[in-house]
């Protein structure tokens, strides 16, 4: 069964600096961290803030080439969680036919930001998940792109891992 999920925020792996991305039910129940690359936490916190860009990025793109070609985005759904890996789908209605890509989360989230199209999480995923506890005062969730800024800029060279240039 599937649960429709917001984005709560982006937080930050005390151990591990990598960005984690919060979905959290409409109830305020359930919440589901997933481990994200620092590329796609920045398009998401972009997003988030509605930032502009002098040029398309990536996920921008996307979204003028479906909205160019009358692509909707009905939904995405994270819809597995296989060896710590989490697994999404993007719904898409090409006239009037379903379509549904693979995606990563991380894309799909970012996609669905900019089309307004719900998020959708199998609930099986959500009690595969490991949990989080919001509560503790050292995790910072960032919640606009100034304290996003100052996590970016507090990473070394070697946090990018193999993105490292």
């Amino acid at each position: 069964m599937l649960k429709e999920m917001k984005v709560a925020g982006i937080t930050v792996d005390p151990f591990t600096n990598t960005p984690i991305i919060l979905l959290k039910d409409l109830e305020d129940k359930d919440v589901l961290p997933i481990w994200i690359g620092l590329l796609e936490a920045s398009s998401i916190a972009t997003a988030l803030e509605n930032i502009g860009t002098p040029r398309p990025m990536t996920h921008d793109l996307i979204k003028n080439i479906l909205d160019n070609l009358g692509v909707k985005v009905v939904k995405i759904e994270v819809n597995d969680l296989k060896d710590n890996t989490y697994y999404a789908l993007i719904h898409l209605d090409v006239d009037r036919k379903r379509l549904i890509i693979d995606s990563r989360p991380s894309d799909a989230i970012a996609i669905a930001l900019r089309t307004n199209a719900p998020i959708f999480v199998e609930e099986a995923v959500i009690k595969k998940s490991a949990k989080i506890d919001l509560s503790t005062k050292g995790d910072k969730v960032v919640a606009d792109s100034t304290d996003w800024e100052e996590v970016l800029e507090s990473l070394s060279p070697d946090d990018f891992g193999k993105y490292k240039m």
